[in-house]
């Protein structure tokens, strides 16, 4: 049976390789918590708030983090598959090397973050907050950016092909030896004034 736990804190506690299944998290606060290896399945965490927690190597499918706040948590080696995390925000964090493929991403916080060599396969980011934060090296294949915020982000040697660039503009952004597809090139011409013919 599915378990809800609601209002609770959790201070240095050893999740290691821990089996999260259809658990699911309300309002709850974790704290120098570690959940390397730790495998979350269905389970959700909605209003949480993670400082200083150990997300080193773990895999996550099907789960959600909405609305949460990650504050100097290492995520080194986390996978994310088909996860929601709708408006949740990271500071401070250790976010490489991040693999996220499908889910929903859409107003998540991650300005200023190191995301180099990250990995974001057919990925719902709309109106996510990547404001100078450095994707050098990334991949975001198939990637849905409609207005997200991209003032001062770095794409350099980034893969975009695929990705969502309609609200792109190339003048604000770092993006030397950026890969985009023709079909990318044409909408990215356009946003620049010039005419196809």
């Amino acid at each position: 049976m599915p378990q809800t736990i609601e209002d609770e804190t959790f201070r240095h506690t050893d999740w290691y390789a821990e089996e999260l299944t259809d658990r699911h998290f309300v309002r709850c606060v974790f704290i120098d918590v570690d959940l390397t290896e730790a495998v979350s399945r269905g389970a959700s965490f909605t209003g949480c708030d993670f400082g200083g927690v150990s997300f080193n190597a773990s895999r996550h499918t099907d789960s959600a983090f909405v609305r949460c706040g990650f504050r100097r948590c290492n995520l080194f080696e986390a996978e994310f598959t088909g996860c929601k995390l709708v408006g949740s925000t990271f500071e401070g964090c250790a976010l490489r090397p991040l693999r996220v493929s499908g889910g929903d991403w859409s107003f998540v916080g991650l300005p200023d973050a190191d995301l180099r060599g990250a990995q974001f396969s057919d990925v719902r980011m709309r109106e996510a907050d990547l404001s100078g934060a450095d994707l050098s090296g990334a991949t975001l294949a198939r990637v849905d950016l409609s207005a997200a915020q991209l003032r001062a982000t770095r794409f350099t040697g980034a893969d975009l092909r695929g990705s969502d660039l309609a609200g792109f503009d190339p003048t604000a952004v770092e993006r030397a030896g950026a890969v985009i597809d023709p079909q990318q090139a044409l909408i990215l011409a356009q946003a620049l004034g010039f005419q196809i013919r």
